[in-house]
Parts: C-alpha cells; sequence; structure tokens
C-alpha cells in the first residue's frame, strides 16, 4: 500500500474512503502522537470515545486481544480505533510466537472489518521480514519521523514550526523558524513546548522574531549538559569540571548554560515523579522530550535524591543572581557552582 507522510494523513482521511489498517512508523513522538489524535478525532465522535478507543501493546502479548476487538464492533459508535502498540517487539518473538502473530494479521488483513481501523505503531520495522513486508503490503504507511539526512530533518521541523504557529494566530519574522528550528535540533515535541512559550511572550504582536526565539530558547547544543547529569549523579567532581570548560572553549554562554542546567534540574524533578515508566519511550510523552533524554532523566532521577534535586535548584538560583549581578568572573560562578552540585554541600542535601 501507499507510503504517505504525516502531514498527509488529513487529506487521506478527508477523502472519506475507508483505511482499515494504518502503520505509524517512525521513531518521532510528536508526529505519531498528532496522528494518534487526528485519527480518533476523524474517526470516532467524542462521545463514544471511552468505548470506541481501546490501546494494546504487542510488547506485552496484545496482539491477539488487538484484531479481536478490531473484529468486534463498538457498542453505539459506526467506527472504532484500534491501537496496537510497540509492533517492532514482534521481530523479537520466539519463531513460534512471531509466526503466529503474522498469521493472525494475515488472516484479519485479508478481511478487516469495515467498522474498524487497525492503527499499527513502531519505530522501526525491518522490511526484509515477513512481519515488515506483509504491514508494508496492506496497510497504509504513514512515516513518522523525519530521516537522517540533517538538512532534510531541518527543513521538515521549519515547516512544521510555521504549521504550529499559524495554529496560534502567529506568523515567523524571516529566518525565526529557522533559528528555532537550528536551536531544538529539529526536536518536534520541544519545538512545540517553545512555540506555546513564544507564542505566550508575542501576544498582541502576533508575530515571533528572531530576538524572541534567541532571548527564550536555550540552544539544542547547550542542552548537552544531559552528559553533565550523570557525572552531578555520581558526584564526579572532576570530570564535571573538565566538562564545563569545555563547553566554555566551545564558546557557550554561561548563563544560557545556567538555564540549561536549571531546566535539566526541573526535568529530573519531574522524572523523579514518574511512575509506572520503564523506558525513555514511555517517559516521552509525560516529560515532552525526546526519548533518549527521557531516558537518560530517567536514569540520573533515579540516582538523585529528590531533596538533592531541590537543593541543587536553590544553588543554581544563586549562581544566577552571581552571574546577573555581574561582580563576579562568570567562569569562577560556574566552577563553584559545578563544585557545589558534586560536593559537600549536596551531600548535605540528603539529610
Amino acid at each position: 500500500m501507499a507510503r504517505i507522510s504525516a502531514n498527509e494523513l488529513l487529506s487521506r482521511l478527508e477523502k472519506g474512503k475507508p483505511i482499515p489498517a494504518i502503520l505509524l512508523l517512525g521513531e518521532e513522538p510528536y508526529l505519531r502522537d498528532r496522528c494518534r489524535t487526528l485519527l480518533i478525532e476523524r474517526c470516532v465522535p467524542e462521545g463514544a470515545r471511552p468505548w470506541a478507543v481501546s490501546r494494546y501493546s504487542a510488547d506485552r502479548g496484545g496482539t491477539q486481544a488487538a484484531i479481536e476487538q478490531a473484529q468486534t464492533m463498538a457498542m453505539l459508535a459506526p467506527l472504532q480505533v484500534v491501537f496496537l502498540e510497540d509492533a517492532e517487539a514482534i521481530e523479537k518473538f520466539g519463531e513460534k510466537n512471531r509466526e503466529e502473530a503474522v498469521d493472525q494479521l494475515t488472516a484479519y488483513l485479508e478481511d478487516p472489518a469495515p467498522f474498524s481501523v487497525l492503527v499499527i505503531e513502531a519505530s522501526q520495522l525491518d522490511q526484509r521480514m515477513k512481519w515488515g513486508k506483509l504491514l508494508a503490503e496492506k496497510a497504509l504507511v504513514v512515516e513518522c519521523g523525519l530521516g537522517e539526512n540533517l538538512n532534510e530533518r531541518q527543513a521538515a521541523a521549519v515547516a512544521l514550526a510555521r504549521a504550529m504557529a499559524k495554529e496560534q494566530g502567529l506568523e515567523f519574522e524571516r529566518g525565526a523558524a529557522e533559528d528555532l528550528a537550528e536551536f531544538v535540533a529539529a526536536d518536534l515535541m520541544r519545538l512545540k513546548t517553545e512555540i506555546d512559550k513564544l507564542a505566550t511572550f508575542a501576544a498582541g504582536r502576533k508575530q515571533i522574531r528572531r530576538e524572541d526565539v534567541s532571548a527564550l530558547v536555550v540552544s539544542e547544543k547547550t542542552t548537552t549538559v544531559w552528559e553533565l547529569a550523570d557525572l552531578l549523579a555520581s558526584r564526579q567532581g572532576k570530570k564535571a569540571l573538565e566538562f564545563l570548560n569545555r563547553l566554555l572553549r566551545d564558546g557557550e554562554e554561561p548563563l544560557q548554560m545556567l538555564g540549561a542546567i536549571t531546566w535539566m534540574y526541573r526535568k529530573l524533578i519531574e522524572a523523579s515523579e514518574v511512575k509506572g515508566v520503564v523506558n525513555g519511550w514511555q517517559a516521552a510523552r509525560a516529560l515532552g522530550m525526546r526519548p533518549e533524554q527521557a531516558e537518560l532523566a530517567l536514569q540520573s532521577a533515579r540516582k538523585i535524591p529528590k531533596p538533592r534535586l531541590l537543593a541543587g535548584l536553590g544553588a543554581l538560583q544563586r549562581a544566577d543572581d552571581h552571574l546577573k549581578g555581574g561582580r563576579e568572573d562568570a567562569r569562577t560562578v560556574m566552577e563553584f557552582l559545578v563544585t557545589e552540585l558534586t560536593g559537600k554541600e549536596a551531600l548535605a542535601a540528603r539529610g
């Protein structure tokens, strides 16, 4: 069946023709969320969604249950949407279980229920395997990724930034959308968060300027401080100082770095409060981060007690006051901060 982009899904749905099976293929959480929302809004009336929208996970053995649900007409709804997440897990099943899952889906797709849309989700699939070939042939494949080419990723992020701003009645000044996409390294979940922030900041002007982006958005380059999180968690003060000095040598501004570290600490506190998740994919939506960053946040949050994180926010605020006061050398302030976060002060915060 055809391959389309996430942006083309709406026009495909508006044609009104039934789509028995859809494969959301790709690692970009924002695009997958957007497709899920679009499918639910277009296919199921709001009042019927509690019983006409269902979710299953192939990784947790839900393939058969998802197919059985798709074959069962939902109550009081002409159409239902059935999601089967983590479909890439089927490739890792033992041979017997894998063949069983493929046979079940093959049988369903030969005669799909007219009252169901079966939505299968996978971050990636091996098109050489029977499972991948089946979905590529029988399902409408919606690309939920930006590709590997950096220029293509950047161009796609710029286009989506403009579309997100337009939804809020805003437009970008020339060059501003490009700056924003570069700052967030084409991370669409963060792109959406930053546009919401910029929209509030630009209220009344109806335009997001380049200077707004520079003032409010911390460069993704600076957020390599996620590497610093593990050093802080394990109290590797010497390595943390070396990391800091490397960033300063690369031209990062101390105030922007401080903002990035503060943002990191707040995300660590959020991660420490997230329950019932075990990996970055599950935490990505809750934390508003890319899966790999969410995974790092979860790992570091388990190592740093919450009282120490809260004490760290206090140290960050003091460093911010010193930097903005302008009376002290910025490098000295940042070095003292790292020493404080990895030294006795942090240890005392544990109680």
